[in-house]
């Protein structure tokens, strides 16, 4: 997927936001970051995913200010919030188990997509904790049956991890892959971008004693295939099924990997129109190469 100039607002919200958590307290150095920007973006190459644009206001904003990770608090934040939460969320997928027609399954991936809401890249205030605690299951099914078919007879599976908060919920989907006896790889990013998740949020929540864990090798919030690491790239080549969290990942992959499975909260009217989902639902979607 293209960056459209739908996506331009965001960018703009986001270099605004990004430039008042680097620098607070100099106003003169946020206007400087938020006019270079502009004048940046004017340059880029708009064929490119929108994670990929969003890469280089990563750098814009460490060149001018030398701030790292400006989401650290917030992201050990979401991550203890969700973990809070997990025993309940563990009770329900038990409670889903005992039914006699019960799919926890389906709940696993419904309660990791709503952890998707937990998103610092986009614009959007979403009540997700009370989606939690009312989910229903509202993913494809038909979607969600050739997905049963392709990992029936097979045993490598790739999650793709995305958001912090959401990597909490994850892990309950990646227990869930495990009962169904498959070998889980969880992919998170290799450098701090945004809120996405890394090898320490991954060691923290306890996914890396779950299952293995790597680098995709990718400094952008999703997973841009020529900024992965060429070991990674093998991985995305031998791995039998591949589950991809998040909406920076479908923004990265769709027209650029087919046969991705991706699992994601639709959160921009432009994802909306190109999916065919309304804003706010819960996308199960596989991806196919542009035309």
């Amino acid at each position: 997927m293209n960056t459209s100039l739908d996506c331009m607002p965001c960018f703009m919200k986001m270099v605004i936001r990004e430039a008042r958590l680097a620098c607070p307290d100099n106003e003169a150095l946020q206007n400087e970051i938020v006019m270079a920007w502009g004048h940046k973006i004017g340059n880029l190459d708009l064929q490119v995913p929108p994670p990929e644009i969003a890469r280089h206001l990563a750098e814009l904003i460490r060149a001018k200010t030398g701030c790292g990770d400006l989401y650290a608090a917030d992201k050990r934040q979401a991550n203890d919030k969700v973990m809070q939460i997990l025993p309940r969320l563990q009770d329900m997928l038990e409670e889903e188990r005992a039914k006699k027609h019960g799919d926890p399954l389906a709940l696993a991936l419904e309660l990791a997509i709503i952890g998707n809401y937990i998103d610092r890249g986009v614009d959007i205030e979403v009540d997700w904790e009370t989606e939690l605690h009312n989910v229903s299951l509202g993913i494809d099914e038909a979607v969600l049956d050739v997905f049963r078919q392709q990992i029936r007879d097979t045993t490598q599976i790739l999650v793709l991890g995305d958001n912090t908060g959401e990597i909490v919920l994850d892990t309950l989907l990646v227990k869930e892959l495990q009962r169904l006896g498959k070998d889980v790889t969880y992919a998170v990013r290799s450098f701090s971008v945004i809120n996405d998740a890394t090898m320490d949020d991954a060691e923290y929540v306890g996914m890396t004693q779950l299952c293995r864990v790597v680098e995709s090798g990718v400094d952008t919030p999703g997973t841009v295939l020529e900024r992965c690491s060429a070991d990674f790239i093998g991985q995305l080549e031998r791995a039998d099924v591949i589950l991809s969290k998040g909406q920076g990942n479908f923004e990265s992959l769709e027209g650029r990997k087919a046969g991705v499975f991706c699992a994601f909260k639709v959160k921009c009217k432009r994802v909306a129109r190109d999916s065919g989902l309304p804003l706010g639902s819960s996308a199960f979607v596989i991806t196919k190469m542009s035309d």
